[in-house]
């Protein structure tokens, strides 16, 4: 046996030596992991917003509206409003007040949206 031999045989060793500690992990290690990755996500920010209605107008239009002007929505009174967050309808709702604040308003939650479906077709 030469020295490439030694060193090959002992390379390989350590290879299935680090293969088999991360195999003998424990499931309790596994599950804190989980845990502690899955604490981390629940821990991330996100956007949420209630679109009450949207309006579209010339540029020229929105350079004159001053303080006080009001602006027309496409929403009426008593309609659904959506739940975006990040960007995406996430449920739909209705406006309420408050009870311990009536000067502020929330959204009664009416739909939750479907998780999208994964494309089948491949």
């Amino acid at each position: 046996m030469d020295g490439n031999d030694v060193k090959a045989s002992a390379a390989e060793e350590a290879m299935f030596a680090g293969a088999g500690s991360i195999a003998a992990a424990s499931p309790i290690d596994d599950q804190e992991e989980r845990g502690s990755n899955l604490d981390a996500i629940l821990r991330i920010p996100v956007v949420v917003q209630a679109i009450l209605g949207t309006a579209t107008m010339p540029v020229a239009n929105l350079m004159k509206l001053n303080r006080g002007a009001i602006v027309p929505l496409d929403h009426r009174i008593g309609e659904v409003v959506d739940v975006v967050v990040n960007g995406r309808v996430v449920a739909r709702g209705e406006v309420v007040v408050l009870e311990e604040d009536d000067s502020r308003f929330g959204i009664s939650l009416t739909e939750i949206a479907g998780v999208p479906k994964a494309n089948s077709s491949n």
